[in-house]
């Protein structure tokens, strides 16, 4: 539900809720191995924001909060079949069970401020966190632009402090004492939000009214980085956290805006990510909680990690009403992290799978994909518009890893040649 209401010409005050329930389910079939699991998962969110906004002379001034409210319910049971594949100490059977609230309120105040060729935006926000831990942070934020006519150019810097909270997926189950019992040896440490500062710094500038470049650098640092683990040999996931992590990169647009009937564009980005040890949060089991314990140096590539990314598309108008495009997309590849030889996937996966994988360098080889379109508008007056349009997706039919050996996703391959054929009608 929303209401808006117009206090004055310059001043507005806003206000939303929302109610929804979800539930997460998995379910094992009678024949799973090494282990049969169970679970159901469900919540109840309320959420509320209120807004006030007030422009007034060079400034646009907005204050507001926010309460979001879950009610979290884990159930979660197990059946192991194959006891080889745990270790010895680890019960055969568990069910488990668990409901609590995760409270989070907010309040910020911001303004935009114009002062002739200077654009600056300044703002304050808090955040109070209270599932396992009873949290609050004050985040600041703040950027500047500057327009030089002159050169038909922006320059524009921002700093950004982050609060971000755990992830409640599974977080009663995995901080919950009852859970002690999968192993002799284990180790479970509160998972804390994380905080980083974010950094950003761009230019955007104009050629002959024809191009337009868009070129941003950027570093964030984050403790107490967020990622996920696995719970045994399911499909449960729960939140972990380590020590810091650290990205940083670069990324560039160059878009024809039109040249006769053409029009396109090529973006590229660089990032490079890592994660550094030890462990700050999180359940860790057998061997897992002894490699916690004993890993606190060196760092490793995140999950996002993929350094070259290229992306382009342009179009053609034919005759006013038909025209053509084509693109193409290609990534380096991002990393993986597999527990077993080349043999043994392989074995597992197949030649055509493992031709994708390059295991000295422990990440999925590159990436690419052509693509193109045909669109016509086949009837079109001031009620209406109708558009039929024909896309082909990696028309060079290159078989594309995504991720290799996912924790929780296993392979993920991207689609082989596809066509695709879209009625579009409005009125």
């Amino acid at each position: 539900m929303h209401y808006q209401h117009i206090l004055s010409p310059d001043s507005l005050l806003a206000f939303a809720g929302m109610v929804r329930d979800n539930a997460n389910n998995l379910y094992s079939n009678p024949d799973s191995t090494p282990i049969i699991a169970f679970q159901h998962n469900y919540f109840r969110e309320g959420y509320f924001k209120g807004t006030y906004s007030l422009h007034h002379g060079r400034n646009e001034f907005k204050a507001g909060v926010e309460s979001d409210a879950l009610f979290l319910h884990e159930y979660f049971n197990y059946v192991i079949t194959d006891p080889n594949y745990f270790d010895p100490d680890i019960p055969p059977t568990l069910t488990f069970t668990d409901q609590r609230p995760d409270l989070e309120q907010s309040a910020f105040v911001e303004d935009l401020i114009r002062l002739n060729r200077w654009t600056i935006s300044a703002g304050l926000r808090w955040d109070h966190y209270q599932l396992l831990l009873n949290q609050n942070a004050f985040s600041p934020r703040l950027s500047v632009g500057r327009y030089l006519p002159s050169l038909n150019l922006v320059l524009h810097a921002s700093f950004d402090r982050i609060f971000q909270t755990p992830s409640f997926e599974n977080i009663l189950i995995s901080s919950s004492p009852e859970i002690d019992a999968l192993s002799d040896q284990f180790l479970r440490l509160p998972v804390q939000p994380s905080r980083g500062n974010y950094y950003e710094g761009g230019l955007s500038k104009a050629f002959l009214d024809r191009f337009r470049l868009d070129a941003n650098i950027y570093r964030r640092d984050v403790r107490n980085y967020a990622d996920d683990d696995q719970l045994l040999n399911t499909g449960v996931s729960f939140p972990i956290a380590f020590d810091k992590a650290i990205i940083y990169g670069a990324e560039g647009k160059v878009t024809l805006v039109r040249l006769g009937k053409l029009s396109g564009f090529t973006s590229y980005s660089y990032m490079v990510g890592n994660v550094w040890y030890p462990v700050t949060g999180g359940l860790f089991l057998g061997e897992a909680a002894g490699d916690a314990v004993s890993q606190l140096t060196g760092h490793f590539p995140n999950s996002q990690d993929q350094r070259n990314t290229v992306s382009t598309r342009f179009q053609y108008q034919l005759v006013p009403r038909l025209w053509v495009a084509a693109g193409t997309s290609y990534g380096s590849g991002l990393p993986f992290e597999f527990q077993g030889t080349e043999e043994q996937a392989l074995a597992q996966y197949g030649p055509q799978v493992i031709s994708r994988v390059n295991f000295d360098r422990g990440r999925v080889r590159p990436q690419l994909g052509i693509n193109a379109s045909v669109g016509a508008d086949i009837y079109k007056n001031e009620k209406m518009n109708v558009r039929l349009q024909a896309d082909g997706e990696n028309l060079n039919n290159r078989l594309n890893v995504i991720d290799f050996g996912g924790l929780f996703s296993g392979n993920a391959i991207g689609p082989g040649r596809s066509f695709f054929v879209r009625l579009n009608t409005s009125f």
